[in-house]
């Protein structure tokens, strides 16, 4: 049986990767989406994800709950040692990922796969505004940070979201449809 892929989306704050992943999922049932642990207040919105505290975390990544893991912006988030199990039963995984994570991921998984999604910036200051989460220094510093480059050598698929989410996701659904590596 071939191995499915991971698929990474990365994305500035505010470029819509859980409404993007979403609307992958729904028009790809055979698309699994990973759950992940996070150091953060449970309900908060956006992602549905295991709430966890600090110390929790650290035990978990103590003892190997966690395929991948990283911090960034004051959390921790995990990614399940459960998704080698998804992924060698051939199934595809959708899972919403950091930049700075993404060179240990490609190593570790042989089928990975980023999905880079993009906006403008009046796109994001909007989105981001618009939520609610953040002060406007802290949007400043998202703006600021939103082009960094991509780690060379990954497979990348790009995909700009400024448009309807429909639209988006029809465009997302064409570049994955490719069978699995």
């Amino acid at each position: 049986m071939t191995q499915g892929r991971l698929i990474a989306v990365v994305g500035p704050s505010g470029v819509g990767k859980d409404s993007v992943m979403a609307g992958l999922c729904e028009a790809m049932p055979r698309l699994h989406l990973v759950r992940r642990v996070i150091t953060r207040a449970p309900a908060l919105g956006g992602e549905d994800y295991d709430a966890v505290s600090v110390s929790q975390f650290e035990d978990l990544a103590e003892n190997g709950a966690f395929a991948v893991y990283w911090s960034a912006h004051g959390l921790h988030y995990g990614i399940p040692i459960t998704v080698i199990d998804q992924l060698n039963t051939g199934t595809d995984c959708l899972v919403n990922f950091s930049r700075k994570a993404l060179v240990e991921a490609a190593a570790i998984f042989p089928n990975f796969l980023v999905l880079n999604i993009s906006a403008t910036p009046q796109t994001l200051a909007h989105r981001l505004s618009a939520r609610g989460r953040e002060t406007e220094e802290e949007i400043a510093k998202r703006l600021a940070e939103a082009n960094k480059p991509l780690p060379a050598g990954l497979h990348v698929i790009h995909l700009a979201n400024d448009g309807p989410i429909s639209q988006t996701v029809a465009r997302g659904v064409a570049l994955l449809q490719p069978a699995s590596v």
